[in-house]
């Protein structure tokens, strides 16, 4: 397993959460586009934010701006996804995402890219 998703939960409206999306030891993470997508029930997947391996410029939906933030550690080979004042819309499952050709400036994950298993996000009272 490449990449390792982890950190759903249940959390009532206005709660925070942080996913960790682990990967293996020869994945170069540097070399990647790190995206985290979701996908709600009856509804399509959609990106909701990405942060380059690059130059580590960041990318958000305008749904989860100014609410979810992206970020990595290097010594754990980690990027996260720090999710506050999560709302009801916001329950879905995620996915983390990586982009072999680091251009999180398109907004696709194309058949190259390589997905981590799910992690379920739920937000109700």
């Amino acid at each position: 397993v490449q990449l390792q998703a982890s950190g759903g939960g249940l959390v009532q409206p206005g709660g925070s959460l942080r996913l960790s999306c682990a990967a293996s030891k020869l994945f170069a993470l540097h070399h990647y586009g790190m995206g985290w997508w979701r996908q709600a029930p009856g509804k399509e997947r959609e990106r909701v934010s990405c942060i380059s391996g690059g130059d580590g410029s960041t990318y958000y939906d305008d749904s989860v701006k100014d609410r979810f933030s992206a970020s990595w550690d290097d010594a754990r080979k980690t990027t996260y996804l720090q999710m506050d004042n999560l709302k009801p819309e916001d329950t879905a499952v995620y996915y983390c995402v990586g982009d072999p050709f680091d251009r999180c400036d398109l907004g696709v994950a194309g058949h190259l890219s390589v997905w981590g298993q799910g992690t379920l996000v739920t937000v109700s009272s």
